[in-house]
């Protein structure tokens, strides 16, 4: 060891006998073995606080939510989506005067039309990845095929092409993120490109072999029904792998055994209302978060393989909140913000409005609820959802980003609601024909 190096050890000075240089030698050992052991406790107690703020990051993004107690409500949204997912100005200018309530194709189509331009040419500039806007795309998609307009199509296409046909994948596996899936791979079942699907298939295909957690509800809301299981059920017709849709009936109806009522035929929204009430007493339910799902039974329902086992148990369950919801329609047509307590709101929520009326409608349409008992429910949310429509094709009286009930302006406009709307008219217009 050179005397520099017994130096840098706190050994200053050159050994003089072959004693002396053996004792330095033995101190400088034990010299060197101290430092290595307080450099690794240092370096063990920074990794284990490393380790503890991740973990705490990777909770907050994810919010895992135990089985037993699911509280608080979904990852807030960004603020780019909150701008621009809608607005609520204090002069939204004039309703409409030129629309009809009767229900033909020539006036479903021209509505249908109105609020799809109003929106596609406010909302073309800020797409994005995010739920909020998943909604509007599958109504524009739809908005399409009701009005003959191939342009709602088209901008669809290039906006997942803008994308690269990728979801939104940093806090996997929430289902908010997988939303936009519903889009791509509807697309990609009209032209089965495989760059359509990829990614979708490579998150899903994470999903379906990720451990289960006892302890742990993955789609602890039920919001979540809308965004995650009609992309599931679609990849598994996509591919024929049975994986997903397994994969898709094992969660809700976890889900389902959590926030499902089976006294009131209605889902709470997530665990934090167990034992709310409103006002006058009564359970509190969301209408968006059933209209969500409302909305999931008829994206599921449309791909998954009539002869599924469990077919019949979603259809036992969208028969018997179907009905619920028929009963408590308000005498506009429309639906309040808390389900059950309608004079607590000065408005109807048309966007749990919207979601009721294209779930019956399909419903009605398809055979599996009776027309003669829902056919008037329709007809009437339908007129009262176009008594919200503006001059220039605004939709009004959608809530905004939220998890609970909440109340807001005339002229609240908000992406998800109108794609609601859209998915609707696509409905009302196929009734027509019947």
């Amino acid at each position: 060891m050179s005397s520099r190096g017994v130096e840098t050890l706190g050994l200053p000075g050159l050994a003089r006998s072959p004693l002396d240089y053996k004792h330095i030698q033995v101190a400088a050992k034990k010299k060197a073995a101290r430092m290595r052991l307080t450099d690794g406790i240092r370096r063990g107690a920074w990794c284990i606080a490393m380790m503890v703020t991740l973990a705490c990051l990777g909770t907050s993004a994810q919010q895992p939510q135990s089985k037993a107690i699911e509280t608080g409500p979904a990852t807030a949204p960004s603020p780019v989506e909150r701008a621009s997912s809608g607005d609520s100005p204090d002069d939204p200018g004039p309703l409409a005067t030129d629309l009809s309530a009767a229900i033909t194709h020539a006036n479903v189509r021209k509505a249908a039309k109105k609020v799809a331009d109003w929106e596609l040419a406010r909302a073309k500039p800020v797409f994005n990845q995010q739920w909020t806007f998943a909604a509007l795309y599958d109504g524009f998609l739809a908005a399409s095929k009701t009005t003959g307009d191939p342009r709602y199509h088209d901008a669809m296409v290039k906006m997942a092409e803008g994308y690269d046909w990728k979801l939104l994948d940093l806090r996997f596996p929430h289902a908010d993120d997988m939303a936009l899936g519903q889009t791509y791979l509807d697309l990609y079942l009209e032209k089965r490109d495989p760059v359509r699907m990829a990614d979708t298939k490579e998150i899903l295909d994470k999903l379906v072999v990720r451990p289960d957690d006892p302890s742990k509800l993955l789609w602890w809301w039920c919001d979540a029904l809308f965004m995650a299981p009609p992309v599931l059920a679609r990849m598994s017709a996509a591919t024929g792998d049975p994986r997903y849709l397994e994969t898709m009936d094992k969660e809700w109806w976890e889900t389902s055994a959590s926030l499902y009522d089976p006294a009131e035929h209605l889902y709470f929204r997530d665990s934090r209302f167990f034992t709310q009430k409103q006002d006058n007493g009564q359970k509190l339910f969301w209408a968006r978060g059933n209209g969500w799902v409302m909305g999931a039974f008829v994206k599921v329902l449309e791909v998954m393989p009539k002869d599924y086992p469990n077919r019949a148990k979603y259809i036992a369950q969208y028969k018997q909140m179907a009905t619920r919801i028929a009963s408590i329609q308000s005498k506009d047509g429309l639906w309040r913000s808390g389900l059950l307590d309608p004079d607590a709101y000065d408005l109807p929520e048309v966007s749990g409005s919207a979601f009721f009326t294209y779930s019956l409608a399909w419903g009605v349409n398809h055979g599996v609820l009776d027309r003669a008992e829902f056919e008037p429910v329709v007809k009437r949310a339908w007129a009262g959802m176009l008594t919200h429509i503006y001059a220039d094709g605004r939709l009004g009286s959608i809530q905004p980003i939220d998890g609970q009930p909440g109340k807001f302006k005339p002229s609240a406009s908000y992406v998800y609601g109108v794609g609601g709307f859209l998915l609707a008219t696509s409905e009302v217009d196929a009734m027509a024909a019947k």
